[in-house]
């Protein structure tokens, strides 16, 4: 029995959505940027709504993740995908300090991700030194 046409392009969305998120954070823990870069749409979007802060392109967001302070570390607990889009839950280490955040991938019909939204536990005041990088909201 085959898939019709419509479950098929679903399940295959799915799955790209899914190596998007995987490879994301395998980039991230490995500062690989080139590979991270080619993994992002030229316009990506990211967010953070507890500081309220947002980045356009790709290039700011390297750069972002480049300077961001301290010996930071991902691990993925879980990726859950669905046509285009994706929610991982992360465990996130900063030297001892260890907290728990869900990233919201959205993954461009190419397999690029367009769009992430990083949901930290607490909402708190943005570090000093990125303001020529984001946008408060």
């Amino acid at each position: 029995m085959s898939l019709p046409d419509a479950t098929f392009h679903a399940v295959d969305r799915t799955s790209m959505s899914r190596q998007a998120a995987q490879s994301y954070v395998d980039h991230l823990e490995r500062r690989d940027w080139p590979g991270l870069a080619a993994l992002l749409t030229d316009s990506v979007v990211y967010e953070m709504p507890q500081t309220r802060e947002r980045i356009h392109g790709v290039d700011a967001f390297l750069r972002f993740n480049i300077e961001y302070p301290g010996d930071w570390h991902l691990r993925l607990r879980r990726v859950v995908a669905d046509g285009s889009f994706a929610a991982l839950w992360l465990d996130i280490r900063v030297g001892v300090e260890q907290q728990d955040a869900c990233v919201w991938l959205e993954v461009s019909e190419h397999g690029l991700i367009r769009k992430i939204v990083d949901y930290w536990p607490e909402s708190y005041d943005p570090p000093l030194g990125r303001e020529h990088l984001v946008e408060r909201w």
